[in-house]
């Protein structure tokens, strides 16, 4: 077994695709409308899918907003910088919710910013992420 991806609904998906891609560097992998359902599926990531975990953006043919609910935590990506990341993220246009720092409980280095839709995502660099 193995993961094959996350999906998350949006409700702008080229604006979604846009920041992926353009902020945080990931590859539309491949993109697909299914009129019957109403709805079009793209999936993204940092990998091709036979090898990487992905991310599947879900939007739903009309939907612009979702309720994000409290129980969803947060995407981590690996950064080599977390700080460089954030600021990258930040000359970028978008949304940081938590400048890079120490986190509250321990030593590691994170950042959370924030995609179109809400979603949080966090920073963690490549030297803290398992140990």
């Amino acid at each position: 077994m193995r993961l094959l991806h996350t999906m998350l609904r949006v409700g702008n998906l080229e604006k979604s695709i846009q920041f992926y891609t353009e902020v945080l560097g990931m590859k539309l992998l491949r993109q697909k409308d299914y009129p019957q359902g109403e709805f079009t599926l793209a999936f993204l990531g940092y990998g091709n899918e036979d090898e990487n975990t992905v991310l599947e953006l879900t939007y739903n043919w009309g939907v612009e907003k979702y309720d994000l609910g409290n129980a969803y935590g947060h995407i981590a990506i690996e950064v080599p910088d977390v700080y460089k990341a954030a600021d990258d993220v930040k000359k970028m246009g978008g949304k940081i919710l938590r400048e890079a720092g120490p986190m509250n409980a321990g030593s590691t280095i994170i950042a959370f910013v924030e995609d179109p839709d809400g979603y949080q995502i966090e920073f963690i660099g490549e030297d803290h992420v398992r140990k």
